[in-house]
């Protein structure tokens, strides 16, 4: 299989293969590399695989977008296509469908949520968010990813020396305003607008990320052709941890699209 290819466009981009088109997007403190692997495989067996740079990480730093806005570049960037994204990347795919159905053509979740109903409580986490803002621009991206990733949510998640070292390449300036303005407490809820969503959804979430379990399992059932997968033995970041099994649900699912 040939190389990587740049994708041109705002978000910094990289393509691979060719076929119908899937659009990786990444979560907080990654980059589009870690969806390499999956997204490598899968255009190794007849799809094109685009993954991007959101804004505040990698190539993509200085880019200052919400997640609405975003949502606009990512789509007008990429165009058509089954969208696949992880946690804050699952959240940004979740807006380019409700705010650009017609370029979606399916919707591939891995810890994903809607956005927060309550008012208060999306306040309080907005709050929270601010705090760990000030956070890594007060400690740096080093100490700040070492304290991310010792949370509960990532028990078990072990990275290698390429994965830390990727993390490693954003900025703390980038990390802190991509959390003021597309954290999960700077968004509005979508929980009322996913019935709107007319293309197939595939939600999956670890085994132990129970929370995002409940989540995962309430997005397949509001959407009108939804479906949701656990994945054994796994925490939030299901696609690290069995990165095989993500791909088997991915390939299933994909072959049952009508494209």
């Amino acid at each position: 299989m040939s190389e990587w290819r740049r994708f041109t466009g705002e978000l910094a981009g990289w393509t691979l293969g060719h076929g119908p088109r899937l659009v990786f997007v990444h979560g907080f403190t990654q980059t589009g590399s870690s969806w390499k692997p999956i997204a490598a495989h899968l255009a190794a067996n007849g799809y094109e695989s685009i993954v991007v740079d959101q804004p505040g990480h990698g190539e993509s730093s200085e880019v200052r977008t919400d997640l609405a806005a975003t949502a606009g570049l990512l789509t007008s960037q990429c165009g058509r296509g089954v969208y696949i994204g992880y946690s804050l990347g699952a959240r940004l795919c979740l807006h380019a469908a409700v705010l650009h159905p017609q370029l979606v053509r399916g919707l591939g979740l891995v810890g994903a949520s809607p956005g927060i109903a309550d008012d208060t409580e999306r306040a309080a986490r907005r709050e929270a968010d601010e705090k760990l803002a000030d956070k890594v621009e007060r400690i740096g991206v080093e100490a700040f990813l070492d304290d991310w990733l010792a949370q509960p949510l990532f028990a078990g998640l072990r990275l290698d020396d390429q994965q830390r070292a990727d993390r490693l390449r954003n900025s703390a300036n980038g990390l802190a305003t991509s959390l003021r303005l597309a954290g999960t407490g700077a968004q509005d809820s979508l929980w009322s607008r996913l019935g709107e969503l007319g293309m197939p959804v595939l939600a999956m979430a670890g085994e132990h990320d129970e929370k995002y379990v409940e989540i995962g399992r309430r997005i397949g059932a509001s959407v009108p052709d939804g479906r949701f997968e656990e994945i054994a033995g796994a925490g939030h970041a299901a696609h690290l941890q069995d990165p095989d099994r993500v791909i088997a649900l991915l390939r299933s699912w994909l072959n049952d699209l009508n494209w």
